[in-house]
């Protein structure tokens, strides 16, 4: 008896799929996911863009370069625009208080990179769906935008 890996992986995602359609409508989630193949389109879209999207060459990053704020800073920098106590303070920021102050910057920093994370995905999300809300206008704009083929002189003088 031979046992296809195909359709054995198939039948698996089918059935992760509709247990986790099972839990989201369990949970109270949109009605909309009753219906199992709006439920797959989502779960497509949303794991395209976990999963397959390089994070790093995403479009909307790139209209926001022009304003840093938006991404979030994981390193400590200390700096001082004193010339001759500046170092005496940094020296003492750096050896006495950070210590002091290591488990919140640590606290802080793991939610900092959770949060760039989610930036990350979200980036992704709404790129995805921009693409699949263009190629639906492109699908739309097809038959309508077809434009006819100029008709001779001939034919408008007997118009």
């Amino acid at each position: 008896m031979t046992v296809s890996v195909e359709n054995l992986m198939r039948q698996i995602e089918s059935d992760v799929l509709r247990a986790r359609r099972q839990q989201v409508l369990a949970r109270g989630h949109a009605d909309e996911y009753r219906d199992l193949a709006i439920f797959g389109e989502v779960d497509s879209l949303l794991r395209r863009a976990v999963e397959d999207r390089d994070h790093e060459l995403l479009l909307l990053p790139h209209f926001l370069s022009s304003d840093a704020d938006w991404q979030l800073s994981l390193r400590l920098r200390y700096a001082s625009h004193r010339p001759v106590v500046g170092p005496l303070l940094l020296a003492l920021k750096r050896r006495v208080l950070m210590p002091l102050t290591r488990w919140l910057y640590e606290f802080s920093l793991e939610n900092f990179r959770r949060q760039r994370r989610i930036n990350s995905v979200l980036f992704a999300c709404i790129e995805e769906l921009a693409i699949e809300n263009a190629r639906l206008r492109q699908a739309l704009a097809g038959p309508r935008h077809a434009t006819p083929a100029p008709r001779s002189s001939s034919e408008q003088g007997e118009a």
